[in-house]
C-alpha cells in the first residue's frame, strides 16, 4: 500500500494556504495501480455482507463505485447541498479549512442495511465523522469506513472513536 501512496500527488496551498492536497488522480490514471489499490481494500471486506458502499463527495465517488462493484453491493452518494434530486438529510461540519455539509437521500439506505462508508483520504475525520452519523441516523449499520490513505498527524482516526474500526 506504501508504494501505491507514494503515487499520490501533494499539492501544496491548495484549497488554500497552509494545505497539502493529496491528489489520487496520478493513481487514478495508472491502470495497475488503481487496479490494485480497489482490490487491497475489497480483501478486506471479501465474505462480509455489504449491502451499500457510501462514496463521498466527489473522488469517493469513484473508490465507492469500484468498491461495490467489486463486493456485489449498491453504492449510495453524499453529495454537496442542491445535487441530489430527491428529498434529503442534509448534515454540516467543520473542516480543516473552513465547514461543509452534505447530504445523502432519505431514502438511499434502510435500516439494518450493512454499509461500508469509502473515501480517499482521512484528515481530520469532519467529514468522515459526519457521513457516519448521516448513516446512523438513516438506520445503516456501519460495517467499516475505508480510505486510500491517511494523515496520520492531523488525528481523523481519534473522531471516529466508538464508531467503525479503521
Amino acid at each position: 500500500m506504501e508504494e501505491l501512496k507514494n503515487i499520490i500527488r501533494d499539492v501544496p496551498d491548495f484549497p488554500k494556504k497552509g494545505i497539502v492536497f493529496k491528489d489520487i488522480t496520478t493513481l487514478l490514471a495508472d491502470a495497475k495501480s488503481f487496479q490494485r489499490m480497489v482490490d487491497l481494500l475489497a480483501h478486506r471486506y471479501v465474505g462480509e455482507r455489504i449491502d451499500k458502499v457510501v462514496g463521498v463527495e466527489a473522488r469517493g465517488f469513484i473508490i465507492g463505485a469500484a468498491l461495490a462493484y467489486k463486493l456485489g453491493a449498491g453504492v449510495v452518494l453524499v453529495r454537496k447541498p442542491g445535487k441530489l434530486p430527491s428529498e434529503t438529510f442534509s448534515k454540516s461540519y467543520e473542516l480543516e479549512y473552513g465547514t461543509d455539509t452534505l447530504e445523502i437521500h432519505r431514502d438511499a439506505i434502510k435500516p439494518g442495511e450493512k454499509i461500508l462508508i469509502a473515501d480517499d483520504v482521512l484528515a481530520t475525520g469532519g467529514t468522515m465523522a459526519a457521513v457516519v452519523d448521516m448513516v446512523k441516523t438513516l438506520g445503516g449499520e456501519i460495517v467499516d469506513c475505508c480510505f486510500m490513505a491517511e494523515l496520520d498527524f492531523l488525528q481523523g482516526r481519534s473522531r471516529l472513536r466508538g464508531g467503525p474500526s479503521l
